[in-house]
Order: structure tokens, then C-alpha cells, then sequence
């Protein structure tokens, strides 16, 4: 059991890497292969109870990131829960990894001079951290780390508007400066003509 939901966890890391190397057909495989083994895995410990739930959901939970991740860059939308086929709270704490996902596809899309698809990775990191703040209190309680990541989500959140606000003025700066020159060059140049 260990030794399957090892695999699963490392095939969902693995899908995520491709997915920030935009190679959708390596992610929709490695998502798929840990996909399978997730549903031969719940077969074999339908019986196993408590323990064979909480040994699943670290691998749920790392297979929920990819899957969202996934339909977010592909779609633009969140699959739901039933959609992906986790519980609930795999659900919840696979989102709040999205999060930090989705500031390297920000600061990526920054490096290349997309500012426009770095404020729609911000846009979505901003949704998912109020969404996760909307969630009942005991909820909290009940799902543990979800506190701590809502906290490292808003921390996220908080840099990575910065760098995007950072960036959209330097190339506002650039844009202004390209004009002014133009302007000075074109006045040069009727000045000299005179």
C-alpha cells in the first residue's frame, strides 16, 4: 500500500513538473497512470477502514493539485470534486497547493513578459485563498495543515501581487520612456530641418 500511494504522490508531482514545462500530453499521462492506480489502490482497501483512508490521502490530495492545475491552465475553470473523483478533504488541501503552483506560473509568465497571464495566475491564486477563508471554522479543526496553508496562500497572495504590480510599472516606465524618445527624435529631427 505504502509503496502505491508513493507512486501515485511522485506520478501527480511528476504531471505538475510537466504541466510548468507546458507539456499537457506528459501531465494528462502521469495523471492518468496515478488516476488508475488510485482507483486499484480504493478497490483493494475498501475494507481496510480508517487505516486504509488516511494512508490514501496524501496521494488524493497531491492528485487533486495536478487535476486542478490541470483544468485551470487547460479550461480556465475548477473541475469540482466529483469531477476529479477525491474526497472532500483531499479536495480542499490539493487547492491550497494550487496556490503556491500557481505563483510560479506567475513569476514565469513575469520572466517572459506576460503580464496579462500573470495577473490571471494572480486572479486565481486570490480566488482560492477567499474561498478557503469562506470555509466553516471547524473545518479547521478537522482538516489538519488547512489553517497553515491558507496562511502560506495568503502570503503567496500578497508577494506575487506585488511582483505583478512590479512589473506592470516597469513596463509602463518602458512604454512611457520608448514614447518620449520617439518624441525627442521626431522634434531632433524637424529642429534640424529647419
Amino acid at each position: 500500500m505504502l509503496t502505491k500511494t508513493r507512486k501515485i504522490t511522485h506520478l501527480s508531482k511528476q504531471a505538475i513538473i510537466a504541466l510548468h514545462q507546458n507539456k499537457f500530453g506528459e501531465t494528462e499521462k502521469r495523471l492518468s497512470e496515478a488516476r488508475r492506480l488510485l482507483d486499484k489502490l480504493r478497490e483493494e482497501m475498501k475494507d481496510a477502514g480508517e487505516l486504509g483512508s488516511g494512508s490514501l490521502s496524501a496521494a488524493y490530495e497531491e492528485y487533486a493539485e495536478g487535476m486542478i492545475l490541470l483544468k485551470l491552465e487547460r479550461e480556465g475553470v475548477y473541475p469540482s470534486q466529483e469531477e476529479i473523483g477525491v474526497p472532500s478533504s483531499a479536495y480542499i488541501l490539493g487547492l491550497g497547493d494550487v496556490v503556491g503552483e500557481l505563483r510560479r506560473k506567475a513569476l514565469d509568465s513575469i520572466r517572459v513578459q506576460k503580464t496579462e497571464d500573470a495577473e490571471r495566475y494572480l486572479r486565481w491564486m486570490e480566488e482560492i485563498y477567499n474561498e478557503l477563508m469562506l470555509v466553516d471554522e471547524h473545518v479547521f479543526a478537522l482538516l489538519g495543515g488547512l489553517r497553515r496553508k491558507c496562511d502560506l496562500a495568503r502570503r503567496l497572495v500578497e508577494i506575487t501581487r506585488g511582483d505583478v504590480v512590479m512589473e506592470a510599472r516597469r513596463r509602463h516606465l518602458e512604454a512611457s520612456l520608448k514614447h518620449l524618445e520617439k518624441k525627442v527624435k521626431t522634434k531632433a529631427a524637424a529642429h534640424s530641418q529647419r
